[in-house]
């Protein structure tokens, strides 16, 4: 069918009149210690492409990378049983996979899942006087950061690590039983790349409110020292020509506007009068919401930073 399929988290593949395919794919190097925390975020986070768009999970095949000869295989093996953890938690199969010997371990997921064309979310869709909710903190760039740098310790980012192993599943689900305008993901692009991104593709400006960003614990101690990852700065550098008002904001807002994420929540537009639903109805499936921004007329693909 040569219908085009507007702007998605994902590859859509149409096979007939209501069902889709949905295919994506990513991996990366370990962002905590614990190597079955790492294979939980790691699937936790190729998976949610596939809730961005509504879609149902079906089967994930690994990807690995891995030094055979500097660590012991039961460090694989605890990576694969946390990533064998999340996908049968959002209702998959792990199917298989592909394994190569590297210097360093890398480990993620290639994931296929089924979605209705007809009431698939994408990014397109938001519409002026839309709430713009998150349903995670943002942070983990940073943390993640400090804990490379060994300044923090696991224990003291356990509620992030909680959060990136947390699938956007329930989130989801919510999603498409209320029905929303538009929906991206905030991975490694950070909040200021994908809601620029949602917002040009909807052809409308997105008002954040900026200092009602939520944030991990300890997330803005760490920017206040200076922990601000490199993805961060070329977030901030690519797409800063995108913000308006930021000459009033604090630097470290900015830090956390432009934090790249591993696994972070999803960025819902929803219309004013289901705002209220949405919010009651996440609370009930205990998935954070934090209403962060304000779709508005005009300044297509730019962000509006609002105290």
């Amino acid at each position: 069918m040569s219908q085009e399929i507007p702007f998605a988290d994902a590859a859509i593949y149409r096979l007939n009149d209501s069902e889709a395919l949905v295919q994506s794919v990513d991996f990366f190097t370990p962002v905590v210690d614990d190597p079955y925390q790492y294979g939980q975020i790691a699937a936790a986070n190729a998976l949610s492409d596939l809730f961005a768009v509504g879609a149902r999970p079906l089967t994930a095949l690994n990807l690995v990378s891995f030094p055979v000869g500097c660590l012991e295989a039961d460090v694989l093996i605890k990576i694969l049983q946390g990533g064998a953890e999340r996908v049968h938690a959002a209702g998959a199969v792990v199917a298989g996979g592909h394994s190569i010997e590297d210097d360093e371990p890398k480990y993620g997921l290639s994931v296929t899942g089924i979605v209705d064309p007809r009431k698939m979310v994408t990014t397109c869709g938001c519409r002026p006087g839309d709430q713009i909710y998150l349903t995670k903190p943002l942070g983990t760039g940073l943390l993640t950061t400090a804990l490379k740098g060994e300044l923090l310790a696991e224990a003291d980012m356990s509620v992030a690590i909680e959060g990136m192993a947390t699938l956007n599943r329930a989130a989801a689900e919510v999603m498409m039983a209320v029905g929303v305008s538009a929906c991206t993901d905030i991975t490694g692009f950070g909040l200021i790349g994908h809601a620029s991104e949602m917002a040009q593709a909807s052809g409308v400006g997105i008002k954040i409110f900026i200092h009602d960003l939520p944030a991990y614990p300890r997330a803005l101690e760490m920017a206040e020292m200076g922990l601000v990852p490199a993805g961060s700065h070329r977030n901030r550098d690519f797409y800063f020509h995108c913000l308006d008002g930021h000459e009033h904001c604090d630097p470290l807002s900015i830090d956390l506007l432009s934090d790249a994420q591993t696994s972070g929540g999803l960025l819902i537009a929803v219309v004013r009068e289901k705002a209220q639903l949405l919010e009651q109805s996440l609370v009930e499936r205990s998935v954070p919401v934090h209403l962060v921004g304000e779709v508005v007329s005009g300044s297509s693909g730019r962000l509006l930073l609002e105290g």
